[in-house]
């Protein structure tokens, strides 16, 4: 099969047809109306095979994560996705293989309203990167930089848990089947904040998304707003499965460290602590309150009143 007949077979039929798309698939370049109070969002993810991925990961999963991970910095920014391109660089064409992961993809991108307009095929390693792109209106949009002194810092769901699944599949730590499973699902099938994101954007000052390890993105943002944090690491949300096998400081550890949760890290002022409280628990979300910011451009970590020290902040290329 050639390139343009493997675009045609798995790319070109999707179930999103947007009427804001002007051109899809098919040309030089996509073609997108774009309205005059909004601005337009753009992210760029790559996932690698042996890197972002165990590589036996199935290509259902390698769809939805390869998706979900760029959805989840729109969501960080408070924009509303929109659009992806999808360059995917493939050893062999698999036709099985390429079912499957095509599935991963539009499972997400119906969910949340996303069109796929273009890409590239090539042949090699296995590697796939996705451009995201959405809108969020004018002066609206969750920057990093937007923290202020004193704003709560909060987290959707629980930390942790992608980083326990590697530790089992590298052999760190042994887990019952079940938990496996439930750790797994979490590290292959990540769930953008999306809709979270949309919810909390009239209240919130600043976000990220947990992608690095909560550490590190805390620490992106703070660097960002020049504010510091401290934490009670009580308050860290831990799953059953993190509290069942492992001890406290370990599990807090992970959490703190691994990345690949993609859940929401935001900042919120007191004024509008209720409100964002309230829309949390209409919309049944889980979160937890860290801390609050304070001018000290430090993060400090505190458990049982004691200062806490971890080995590294969390994941980067090239360290």
């Amino acid at each position: 099969m050639k390139e343009f007949e493997l675009i045609k077979q798995f790319f070109t039929a999707q179930p999103v047809n947007r009427k804001d798309v002007a051109m899809g698939i098919g040309d030089d370049c996509a073609l997108i109306e774009a309205s005059g109070d909004s601005l337009i969002a753009v992210t760029t993810d790559t996932l690698v095979a042996g890197v972002h991925f165990p590589l036996d990961t199935s290509a259902r999963a390698i769809g939805h994560k390869a998706v979900a991970v760029n959805l989840s910095d729109l969501a960080a920014m408070g924009a509303v996705p929109s659009w992806i391109s999808v360059a995917i660089t493939l050893p062999e064409v698999d036709e099985k293989w390429l079912a499957e992961f095509t599935q991963g993809m539009f499972e997400l991108t119906e969910y949340y309203n996303v069109q796929l307009i273009g890409g590239d095929t090539t042949q090699g390693p296995l590697s796939i990167t996705i451009t995201a792109q959405g809108t969020v209106a004018r002066n609206t949009a969750l920057c990093r930089s937007g923290a202020k002194n004193g704003d709560y810092v909060f987290v959707t769901n629980t930390i942790g848990d992608a980083g326990l699944a590697l530790a089992a599949i590298n052999g760190l730590v042994e887990l019952s089947e079940q938990d496996f499973a439930k750790v797994k699902e979490k590290l292959d099938f990540p769930r953008p904040q999306v809709l979270v994101a949309q919810m909390i954007r009239e209240f919130a000052t600043a976000a990220i998304d947990v992608s690095d390890g909560l550490l590190a993105d805390l620490e992106h943002l703070c660097k960002a707003s020049n504010l510091g944090i401290d934490i009670d690491l009580a308050n860290v949300p831990l799953s059953d499965v993190m509290l069942s096998n492992l001890s406290k400081k370990q599990a807090i550890t992970m959490a703190l460290t691994s990345g690949d949760d993609y859940q929401l890290i935001f900042t919120v002022p007191a004024t509008n602590k209720v409100g964002v409280e309230t829309a949390m628990a209409h919309a049944n979300v889980d979160y937890r309150c860290l801390g609050q910011l304070n001018p000290s451009q430090q993060i400090n970590l505190l458990l049982d009143g004691e200062n806490f020290a971890v080995p590294n902040n969390g994941f980067q290329h090239f360290s």
